[in-house]
């Protein structure tokens, strides 16, 4: 009797067994007996579910949808779409001068914000147009012609409310560094000055093609660590170049790197004018003191905006009163009265200059471009609304055509101006036309008041203002997230400052490109556990506590797979398969058998990618283990079905998830045994009556 009773018990202990056996391996089972044809009888079993194919595309419609998402990913026709024609025609004339948007809605308090953010921009768009154009080497009445047109422009075109238009420092040494090589702009004023009507041109151009094309990704080569770079080494060699001001020099190199400089500066000390020096100091201190409370100070923002134009004031009554241009210090001398006169005659598209001023013009017009989409884009963030990138770069590319054409060097939207006029209260673009219009009448009436303003403020002013693009704190942030990004930031800043602003660009970028070559040819990949108590897998070097499955090996692709990368997955892969063997081996785990691929972030692959999958495949065959495929997307799936690779692995090997393709694994190794190592034949056999 009690033997009876035990051996009922260890028979209905057996049948349990099976049962829970089989409720933790009911994903296989229902996979394998017909997939997502099998019903299983029970509401809460999960069969796990077929990876589907994408349905074939014509060549014609994939094509145009993988242009679309390439070049139109905002979709600007969107509003365009089941609209009348007079509707269209409202809405194209809107998109091309967003003016027309807007300036329905404009009322009487947005002009008063306006007209006294206008003003105080103005107040410093006249001596830093000024003192622009001679960093430039150009007359200085070219910087306030550059004030009056543009910015009237870039109102009708432009869709920031905040971007102060006007001439920048770095384009101004741009300019004149890669144009002084050519051309002495002291021994020929003329064709310096047309080549720089001309580089003009082909900055808008450029521009203007990059936004109708909307190839605005070639900007996004310049990233943030570069721009941080570029713009600090920049200003040090601008803050340099002022030397020749601030001590009062007549003679000085045109180069623009550290060495030459100082070489310059002190085999000149008996020229040095002390008058000059102390001059120079004075105001520099004075600029500085009162950017410093406007800092401190947000509301005083109208103190900073104001000092330099009361700089320009004190010092030219300062010399007219003591005629201390008679004592060393120099003077602006004569500007004309008189509106831009046309330059399109002036602009040189034949001899021998000008491939000099289309490398000019292209140099000048990305800089330009990527700072002045970067300073928008900043100000739009604080007051939370969208400009286009695109139609920014047409509107930077026409009110530069039009600058070329009325006797304006380059332009872009300036950060301490816009910051000015940011702080200022501006509330649309017609701060901008109020600017113009101060600087017209500048040009009208006032224009003689500056013949006694010294050059030496002009210098003060310019190093006030690029000290504030020297951003340490900038530089110590990427330090502390990304190495990386801080050494592509000190190659722009020791190539700019040791080299030139070309050959700090030129590095810049290139070690940009290098990184994203990096992160292309050495994609990431990572080993995957399970964390307790769920179906949850993740990486074992982030989640510590994630254990290993025994007999199965995941691994995590985390990058599109081409050409680049193809040979070093498959060697990275061999790598964790032999790394993995040795530690099963030191610890006395049961064999590997089972190497899973989680394929979630492999957005794309290439043929050399699907031949490397055929390589590994073949790999693990030969080594007695079996391949596994886990979330692979649509694209993807699509290329493995047409090159064969899917019928070659079979497509019962293709799980939706990670969890599925481990309970399937799983399955597999409570129920099969594996064939040796040494027998090439397939190890698993799929035959259905096994199961």
């Amino acid at each position: 009797m009690l033997y009876t009773l035990l051996l009922n018990t260890s028979y209905f202990l057996h049948i349990f067994n099976l049962v829970i056996f089989i409720q933790s391996s009911k994903i296989f089972i229902c996979r394998e007996m017909g997939n997502a044809d099998y019903s299983y009888p029970s509401e809460n079993v999960e069969c796990s579910h077929r990876v589907a194919i994408p349905p074939p595309q014509p060549f014609t419609k994939s094509f145009a949808n993988n242009l679309k998402e390439t070049f139109f990913p905002d979709d600007p026709l969107r509003q365009f779409k089941n609209q009348p024609l007079s509707t269209k025609l409202k809405l194209g004339v809107q998109y091309v001068f967003p003016i027309f948007e807007w300036g329905p809605r404009y009322s009487l308090s947005f002009f008063k914000s306006d007209l006294i953010a206008g003003i105080t921009i103005a107040s410093l768009a006249i001596p830093q147009g000024i003192s622009y154009a001679k960093l430039a080497n150009l007359p200085p009445i070219l910087g306030l012609y550059s004030s009056f047109i543009p910015p009237l422009v870039y109102a009708l075109m432009g869709s920031s409310r905040d971007l102060a238009v006007g001439t920048v420092a770095v384009a101004s040494l741009l300019t004149a560094s890669m144009l002084g090589k050519e051309v002495d702009a002291t021994e020929n004023p003329s064709l310096y000055l047309h080549l720089a009507f001309t580089a003009c041109f082909f900055a808008g151009v450029l521009q203007a093609s990059l936004g109708i094309f909307r190839l605005g990704f070639i900007v996004d080569f310049l990233s943030h660590a570069t721009i941080v770079g570029f713009m600090a080494g920049a200003a040090t060699v601008v803050c340099l170049q002022q030397l020749k001001g601030i001590l009062g020099l007549e003679h000085f190199t045109r180069s623009t790197d550290l060495i030459s400089v100082m070489r310059s500066v002190f085999s000149q000390t008996h020229e040095w004018r002390w008058e000059s020096a102390v001059l120079g100091c004075v105001f520099l201190f004075y600029l500085l003191v009162a950017r410093y409370c406007s800092t401190k100070r947000p509301k005083l923002f109208w103190i900073s905006a104001m000092a330099p134009l009361t700089s320009v004031i004190l010092g030219s009554i300062l010399v007219y009163f003591t005629h201390a241009e008679k004592h060393g210090v120099q003077v602006i001398g004569h500007l004309k009265k008189g509106l831009n006169p046309i330059s399109i005659t002036h602009l040189a598209f034949g001899g021998e200059y000008m491939s000099t001023a289309l490398k000019t013009g292209i140099v000048t017009g990305v800089i330009a471009l990527a700072e002045g989409i970067a300073v928008g884009r900043s100000f739009s963030m604080f007051k939370n609304y969208h400009i286009d990138g695109n139609k920014e770069m047409i509107a930077f590319g026409m009110m530069n055509i039009a600058g070329s054409f009325t006797s304006c060097y380059l332009t872009t939207g300036p950060f301490s101006r816009s910051a000015v006029n940011f702080n200022a209260g501006c509330k649309t673009a017609v701060s901008n036309i109020v600017m113009a219009i101060a600087v017209m009448l500048t040009l009208l009436f006032l224009t003689p008041v500056f013949h006694y303003t010294p050059i030496v403020v002009l210098s003060a002013i310019i190093i006030s203002a690029m000290l504030g693009l020297i951003d340490y704190n900038a530089a110590i942030h990427l330090w502390n997230i990304d190495k990386y990004d801080f050494v592509v930031c000190m190659g722009a800043y020791l190539g700019v400052v040791f080299g030139s602003v070309e050959i700090g660009l030129v590095v810049a970028v290139m070690l940009s490109v290098l990184r994203v070559l990096l992160f292309i040819t050495r994609p990431k990949t990572v080993v995957l556990g399970n964390i307790p108590d769920s179906r949850i897998y993740r990486s074992v070097d982030q989640y510590p506590n994630a254990n290993n499955v025994p007999g199965i090996l995941i691994l995590e692709i985390d990058a599109p797979i081409y050409f680049a990368n193809s040979n070093y997955l498959r060697e990275r892969i061999t790598r964790w398969i032999d790394e993995e063997e040795d530690r099963i081996k030191t610890s006395g785990e049961s064999s590997l058998q089972y190497v899973i691929l989680d394929m979630g972030a492999v957005g794309n692959i290439d043929t050399s990618g699907i031949s490397m999958f055929e390589e590994i495949k073949k790999t693990l065959d030969r080594r007695g283990l079996k391949l596994v495929l886990a979330n692979p997307g649509g694209e993807v799936i699509k290329k493995l079905n047409k090159a064969k690779f899917i019928d070659a692995l079979g497509q019962e090997w293709i799980y939706l998830t990670v969890g599925e393709a481990v309970g399937a694994c799983n399955f597999m190794l409570h129920t099969y045994k594996p064939k040796s190592t040494t027998d090439q034949s397939e190890p698993w056999s799929n035959d259905s009556s096994n199961v």
